[in-house]
């Protein structure tokens, strides 16, 4: 028999579902709980069609003769909307991982930990280089969000994820990432920091032309010209833009944006502009004397370091206050002191690099601020008063005290500034480029990120910026999503507790026995940091939990919400956390990720599962627990990944 599914006429037999034939004619109807291998019975509802002025399930609807029916109008998807949002209502279920959701540039943590726990060094760090092309130095120089965010912390300590990530990308082979077929679109990229290059390294994989254009002689922006080689060497750095050169990606180095190239020549000549210039210039103090010799700036200092004698002071509190301080010490300072206007706990800079320039001999002085500068610097007492708009306790002056400091070299830290130079049409606020949240700027096809925006402070951020940029401006000039993967919107943060897990001490990072004397080290900017061995890599790897969702990239429910664009806050079900059932040999249950579909208990051969209980409080339960064959089918067929099986 005949019949129309948008306005498409396909043949059908007699008897056979309206699902059956859609499927078979190649149109896509969804389902969560419909097998070829048993009868259907409608439970999910998501198959729902509408034919003539009714909503009927696809799957329990037999095809008529002259029948007429529309999978995707706009009341057929909006009913499946929200059936999607009463399953998402008390779906409590991760699925993705907490380290992944807290990296800004959307690392698969969990993905390549699990891959060096299996010795697969070269499988995990292909792994890494789907993220972003610098796991070497992000794995150096990272402030590790994804280990804040780690739920080992519950069992014991996080992950070493910045340890680990260092090791696969030192340890691997090299790696060339596939390129698709030349789009014949072309972008260019004004700075060649992490931001910039990491946009160019995804658009160029998904096959457009890309020219990065830089004002400094080599490529590498921040990581190269803004961080010591002692915590980031440049052959790291070098070893992962050479990846970018051998892709292809066209680099003009030595090209000033204002002078040698400007904003309309490059509108004119690409089809789309990416601005990612960064903030390279030191925040000025404001104070008399800061135009003296000796005074320099603190990422001025750091891009180009010179021998120094007698005795420096670094006014800031940031990681590039301890960056100059410490690369200071080994140029031949005689004594260095960080001045900070608040106390050491609400210094910005990484605790562990605090540490460690206390342990290299550097002086903190705290609860000051530069009043004056001439032959020394004069500073200010401060005191800590009710906290800011950042959150941390506002300085204030303390009257008539003050202090003076003997300096033959000062470097002012306190921040970094976006040169503007040449982006006079682009519109701007508060130093900053305005964009919009998909990095547009006031002018057609050019878009901003990292630094230049605000919206950034470390390199992971930028290379995040870099990643999500690449997406959008793909799909602006080619109509269809990225070849790579963006992290989808539906995405559960349940604290999921743990089950008992062994204590295992965290892997920490080894000193080079080179530092084991911090003074008398002049000149010496060996790293620091020790590589993780093999064996402790390994070790280190095997105590991640495990905690994103195994069967992620496979989920109907995940897939479907994305696809209708599904609230999953729409209906909050007071629903009570169900432990996770480990007691199967095969496989963990999540109750708390079942959809009660019943696929399972119908694919149970052995009738070792059942449903439970009515309404919201419906679950699997295995009763007969004896009874399962650990066949596996129960993993199988399950649409959500309620069952995964064990590592």
């Amino acid at each position: 028999m005949t019949l129309t599914i948008d306005g498409i006429e396909i043949q059908a037999h007699e008897g056979e579902m309206v699902l059956s034939a859609a499927q078979k004619s190649g149109i896509f109807i969804p389902t969560l709980c419909q097998d070829d291998q048993f009868p259907p019975h409608g439970g999910c509802g998501l198959c729902i069609v509408e034919i003539g002025t009714r909503l009927r399930r696809a799957c329990a609807t037999p095809v008529e003769e002259g029948m007429v029916v529309s999978t995707n109008s706009h009341r057929v998807n909006d009913a499946r909307r929200r059936l999607l949002e009463l399953q998402l209502s008390d779906h409590a279920g991760d699925c993705k991982a907490p380290c992944q959701l807290a990296c800004p540039g959307e690392s698969d943590c969990q993905g390549y930990i699990a891959l060096i726990a299996q010795g697969k060094t070269d499988e995990a760090y292909k792994t890494m280089m789907e993220a972003h092309p610098f796991p070497g130095s992000i794995g150096r120089v990272c402030p590790r969000p994804c280990e804040a965010n780690c739920r080992r912390k519950l069992v014991d300590e996080p992950i070493n994820i910045a340890g680990l990530k260092r090791y696969g990308a030192d340890n691997a082979k090299a790696y060339i990432p596939e390129i698709l077929a030349d789009t014949g679109k072309s972008i260019a990229i004004v700075g060649g920091g992490p931001g910039g290059l990491t946009s160019a390294y995804f658009l160029k994989r998904a096959g457009h032309h890309v020219a990065v254009y830089d004002r400094m002689p080599k490529m590498g922006g921040l990581l190269r010209y803004g961080i010591p080689e002692y915590r980031l060497p440049k052959a790291v750095v070098d070893k992962e833009i050479n990846v970018l050169a051998q892709m292809g990606i066209d680099f003009r180095n030595n090209k000033e944006f204002g002078r040698d190239i400007s904003l309309s020549e490059l509108q004119q000549q690409y089809d789309a502009v990416i601005i990612a210039i960064g903030a390279g210039n030191s925040l000025s103090l404001d104070i008399p004397g800061e135009d003296l010799p000796h005074v320099i700036g603190g990422i001025d200092f750091l891009r180009k370091p010179t021998a120094i004698h007698g005795d420096v002071v670094v006014i800031g509190g940031s990681n590039t206050a301890i960056d100059a301080a410490r690369t200071a010490l080994r140029l031949g300072a005689a004594s260095v002191t960080v001045a900070y206007r608040r106390t050491k706990d609400e210094m910005p800079a990484e605790p562990e690099e605090i540490a460690e320039a206390e342990e290299e001999g550097i002086n903190f002085k705290f609860l000051v601020a530069p009043l004056e500068i001439n032959e020394n610097i004069r500073l200010q007492k401060m005191s800590l008063e009710e906290p800011d708009a950042s959150g941390r306790r506002s300085p204030q002056p303390i009257p008539g005290q003050e202090e003076t400091l003997e300096a033959d070299m000062i470097i002012v830290a306190i921040g970094q500034s976006v040169a503007f130079c040449g982006l006079n049409t682009l519109e701007k606020s508060r130093q900053a480029i305005t964009v919009s949240k998909t990095y547009e700027t006031n002018l057609p096809g050019v878009y901003a990120i990292g630094d230049a925006t605000g919206q950034s402070a470390y390199a992971i951020e930028a290379i995040g910026h870099g990643r999500k940029v690449a997406a959008v401006i793909h799909d602006s000039l080619l109509q269809q999503a990225p070849p790579w993967e963006v992290l989808p919107d539906i995405l559960s943060k349940d604290e999921k507790q743990p089950k008992d897990f062994d204590h295992i001490p965290k892997t920490p990072r080894e000193i080079n026995p080179k530092k084991e004397a911090p003074k008398g080290f002049q000149e010496n900017f060996d790293e620091i940091h020790m590589n993780l061995s093999t064996e402790a890599a390994v070790c280190e790897a095997k105590r991640c939990l495990s905690c994103a969702c195994g069967d992620y990239d496979d989920c109907k429910l995940l897939s479907y919400s994305n696809r209708y664009k599904s609230n999953p806050d729409k209906y909050a079900a007071k629903k009570t956390k169900l432990p996770l059932d480990y007691s199967n040999p095969l496989f963990t249950f999540d109750p708390n990720k079942c959809i009660s579909c019943g696929l399972c208990v119908k694919s149970c051969k052995h009738a070792a599962l059942t449903m439970a209980n009515r309404g919201i409080k419906t679950t699997v339960k295995a009763p007969y627990q004896s009874s399962c064959k650990q066949s596996g089918q129960c993993m199988t067929i399950c649409p959500v990944g309620a069952r995964v099986a064990k590592n």
